[in-house]
């Protein structure tokens, strides 16, 4: 189990909003930096509520490295939820873009987000 403390100082180095679709997995320190790892939460994407969806895990992790910290770098570990929607018979994921522009998000988060959907 990850250690409470680190989890929650990471939280402060995280884009605002982040917490709101993605759960700290991990925090890791090295020589070099810090690395924070990141899961999608298995909230299903507001266009699919009427659906039957279910989860079937993450796609492949993607890395971004984010604002260094006192001369440290750090990168973050990211794991994209999908689902599989029972309805109409196809994989999905949230789409950040949509994400971006039906909400209130700082520029900060809007970035982030695109970073991911690459």
């Amino acid at each position: 189990m990850q250690n409470k403390n680190e989890i929650t100082l990471a939280s402060f180095v995280l884009p605002t909003g982040v917490l709101d679709y993605f759960t700290i997995t991990k925090v890791m320190k090295s020589a070099s930096g810090l690395m924070i790892y990141l899961d999608e939460n298995n909230l299903i994407p507001q266009e699919y509520i009427k659906d039957k969806v279910i989860s079937k895990g993450f796609y492949e992790e993607s890395s971004i490295q984010d604002f260094p910290i006192r001369g440290k770098a750090v990168y973050l570990y990211i794991r994209r939820r999908r689902w599989f929607n029972e309805t109409k018979g196809e994989y999905i994921c949230r789409d950040w873009n949509l994400v971006a522009k039906g909400t209130r998000m700082t520029q900060e988060f809007a970035s982030f987000l695109k970073a991911i959907a690459r």
